[in-house]
């Protein structure tokens, strides 16, 4: 271990007097292991003993000792699929505007080095690494989504994870762990709370990748089930859902609010705790509580459903299009109908497409082009497909081959499709100048759990978005260690691999 390093893990237990620390935080040396100092100490052991809700200590308990608890193999082998899904969403967003942008500013900000920020040599304290790698995460549109929600929970709960993880050099099944830990509290919290995209008054993503991110920290922090209900209570203090996000043209504060804000977040309340901070025992409980100032339609009775026996990740999206999520099936449908030689920009005389209603306000004309549906559209049928390349080249809007299709477009909302299960399916309608009408509709897409894309295309799909940054080799090298994560003693051994 470096000086530097080592003074850091001192700093962290002494300054703060948390003894947290001295278990979660590897030392070496005997002045590392520093207990709580008298006056921290004397707060711990003074502090009454609050009422705590069942529902609260099996909650947090269920957190405290997620790093102890084996996952089924087949949650561990989709979550290390997940873990490359996003680490290539992190690589590829690096070189993107909203991952660019929040580099350079944890960059400008300083900071002890404990965790690395990706796609860069950057290293700086957990808390802004979560910053920059959450936003680098949703740079675009191409991380993973849950359809409860629906929710972005792999750019929360691998950011924050993977920050701590190097901060308390935790190992590489620790990671596993505490990431699908994440999934499975963002989802229910998603479902306690009762928001959903367009039906109430919170974004479910803006709201929720603070406690997706909280809850991992915790986890790899190894906080006890007190210290983890504190961090939901700094947690729920920082929550927001406000959904103007939609106004955004650039994608930069989409990232920040879906991904960046909510994993510092949750690690700054995890860490804060771990130093020694006390808050709320009970945040979800009382007159003025999480589920009060938060919640759409509470149902507090579904936070621990099926907790530690359903787990989220499994029916997790990974997206086979690095567009917004209400487009993967109409970009599947247009890939369908491009099967016929004769679907031809100059042999196209209208389109047709139909989403649910709820969609149009995200994809209806928008200013990013992978979240546009006209331009996606327009663009698949003038180059008879799209690559991330084609799909993140703002100047493509301006083609003119594509605003001669573009302009043949018709979106339009289906009351039919909003009420359609599975959600999110599409239909798109060509009429050709040979005359004839062509028609498909996406009822499942590709990559749901219904219809989920296998080891092969994943793998293949991070191929793609990581060898511009890495070169082919560290990417295939990327590849082959996440699918042997667990075999990793320390997680920032991730770091040659993933820092450019």
């Amino acid at each position: 271990m470096s000086d530097e390093a080592d003074h850091t893990r001192r700093w962290l237990i002494n300054a703060g007097g948390a003894a947290i620390l001295s278990s979660a935080l590897p030392t070496t040396t005997a002045s590392a292991q520093t207990a709580a100092t008298p006056a921290a100490a004397a707060e711990t052991t003074t502090a009454p003993v609050a009422s705590v809700s069942a529902t609260t200590a099996a909650f947090a308990d269920h957190v405290a000792k997620a790093l102890d608890r084996e996952l089924p193999a087949d949650v561990v082998s989709h979550t290390k699929l997940h873990v490359l899904d996003t680490f290539a969403a992190m690589l590829s967003g690096s070189r993107l505007k909203a991952g660019t942008l929040a580099a350079r500013y944890v960059d400008s900000l300083g900071g002890k080095p404990q965790a690395m920020v990706i796609g860069t040599p950057i290293v700086t304290s957990s808390v802004h690494a979560a910053l920059a790698n959450g936003m680098a995460a949703h740079a675009d549109e191409t991380d993973d989504t849950n359809p409860i929600g629906p929710v972005h929970l792999g750019c929360g709960a691998v950011s924050a994870a993977l920050a701590t993880g190097e901060l308390a050099g935790r190992s590489g099944r620790d990671l596993l762990r505490a990431v699908a830990l994440g999934y499975d509290i963002g989802a229910r919290m998603t479902m306690a709370l009762g928001v959903g995209q367009g039906t109430g008054t919170r974004s479910p993503s803006v709201l929720m990748t603070t406690f997706v991110a909280a809850a991992s920290a915790a986890a790899m922090l190894r906080l006890d089930a007190r210290q983890v209900r504190h961090t939901f209570s700094y947690a729920g203090q920082q929550a927001s859902g406000i959904g103007y996000w939609t106004r955004d043209h650039e994608h930069v504060e989409k990232a920040f609010d879906f991904a960046g804000m909510g994993s510092r977040n949750g690690v700054m309340a995890a860490t804060m705790v771990a130093m020694g901070m006390t808050g709320v025992d009970d945040p979800f409980t009382g007159a003025e509580s999480i589920y009060t100032a938060l919640a759409d339609k509470p149902a507090p009775e579904k936070l621990l459903a099926d907790l530690g026996a359903n787990h989220a990740v499994l029916g997790t999206t990974i997206k086979k299009w690095t567009v917004g999520a209400p487009l993967q099936s109409v970009l599947d449908s247009v890939a369908a109908l491009l099967e016929d030689p004769g679907v031809t920009a100059d042999n196209v005389r209208r389109i047709q497409v139909d989403v649910m209603n709820s969609s149009l306000r995200i994809v209806d004309n928008s200013s990013s082009p992978d979240l546009c549906a006209q331009h996606l559209v327009a663009m698949m049928i003038a180059d008879r497909g799209a690559t991330f390349a084609s799909i993140h080249d703002v100047e493509r809007m301006r083609d003119p081959k594509v605003l001669a299709v573009r302009k043949l477009i018709e979106l339009k909302g289906s009351d039919e499709l909003e009420k359609a299960v599975p959600v999110r399916q599409a239909i798109v309608r060509i009429e050709l100048a040979d005359g004839r009408a062509l028609s498909h509709r996406t009822t499942v897409v590709r990559g749901t759990a219904r219809n989920p894309m296998d080891a092969k295309e994943i793998e293949a799909k991070a191929l793609d978005l990581t060898a511009p940054v890495l070169g082919a080799a560290r990417a295939r090298g990327l590849i082959a260690t996440v699918g042997e994560l667990e075999r990793i003693g320390q997680v920032s051994e991730l770091r040659r691999l993933l820092q450019a």
